[in-house]
């Protein structure tokens, strides 16, 4: 007898640096998606693949729902809107420890009357001031209906093996989309620019706001099973193409190493990445550009 199967879309939404991408990552149990300290890491929507017993659960890590000043910050909140479209259940992800802002009460306010069973998670409980907590549920509790509340530490995994059995249960019945051994939608391609351009945020995030994109320009195997990878880091100003330099180019190769590194633990052979940092003045009103960082051109 065939054992029958489950599968369902879980849009994982909330405001900058709530912690999306590391519980992403927990409940998939391996890196799917870029992590840093900083808010808005993420810039396109990128599906995680979770396997509990017969159900799997697409988990849909989206930009965090902020303000947007300019285009490429348009474009990342209406990808984090869309990834919430045709989703069996909106996860909504709240940093317990920074607690409920304007930023939060907003995407609350516009996800109230959305028809899909919605869900309150509140992350970073390791962190967080436990009366508070209480206080943040049941303010956000007040404000919108949410079908459950949970309180988790995604860096810790807290909570996570009780979340991840409920989201199971509650995907609909229905064939898996991807293989079972399939963890993320992302080619691997996308995931060396943004294994390289978390380096980025990583070792310099203080230096280098958002003013840089890293595009894969070549991605090819060699006969020894080793892969080969050429990238280009754009910049807008030569004085940031200097700071990812750094002195005699010290600060690139360590980028360099480091993503290699991680690369290679993720692809399961031996990487040659070839970095190249170019200055072009207003990347982020590039067509193109938006293209292979995968988001839709908004006016």
């Amino acid at each position: 007898m065939t054992q029958t199967q489950y599968c369902g879309l879980v849009a994982v939404v909330g405001a900058p640096n709530a912690g999306k991408s590391t519980l992403v990552n927990a409940l998939v149990g391996q890196k799917v998606a870029i992590v840093s300290p900083k808010a808005q890491t993420t810039r396109t929507k990128l599906l995680g693949v979770a396997i509990q017993d017969a159900a799997q659960i697409l988990l849909v890590d989206t930009p965090g729902i902020f303000e947007p000043q300019r285009r490429l910050d348009r474009a990342m909140v209406a990808a984090a809107w869309t990834g919430t479209e045709g989703a069996d259940l909106i996860a909504l992800v709240v940093d317990g420890k920074g607690g409920i802002g304007s930023k939060v009460t907003a995407i609350a306010e516009a996800l109230k009357d959305r028809p899909e069973p919605k869900i309150l998670i509140l992350n970073k409980v390791d962190v967080a001031d436990k009366p508070k907590l209480l206080l943040h549920a049941e303010r956000l509790n007040a404000l919108m209906h949410f079908a459950d509340t949970w309180f988790v530490s995604a860096q810790t995994g807290d909570g996570l093996p009780e979340l991840k059995s409920a989201l199971a249960a509650a995907m609909p019945a229905g064939p898996w989309h991807y293989p079972g051994d399939q963890v993320s939608d992302a080619t691997e391609r996308a995931l060396a620019s943004e294994v390289t351009r978390e380096q980025l945020y990583l070792q310099l995030h203080a230096e280098l706001p958002y003013a840089s994109t890293v595009e894969t320009e070549k991605y090819s195997e060699r006969e020894d099973g080793s892969v080969e990878i050429h990238q280009q880091i754009l910049v807008e100003r030569p004085t940031q193409r200097a700071i990812i330099l750094g002195k005699g180019g010290q600060r690139i190769r360590e980028i360099g190493a480091r993503a290699r590194t991680e690369l290679a633990g993720i692809l399961g052979s031996p990487v040659h990445l070839y970095l190249h940092v170019k200055v072009k003045p207003g990347w982020d009103e590039d067509r193109d550009v938006y293209r292979d960082i995968g988001l839709d051109w908004v006016e």
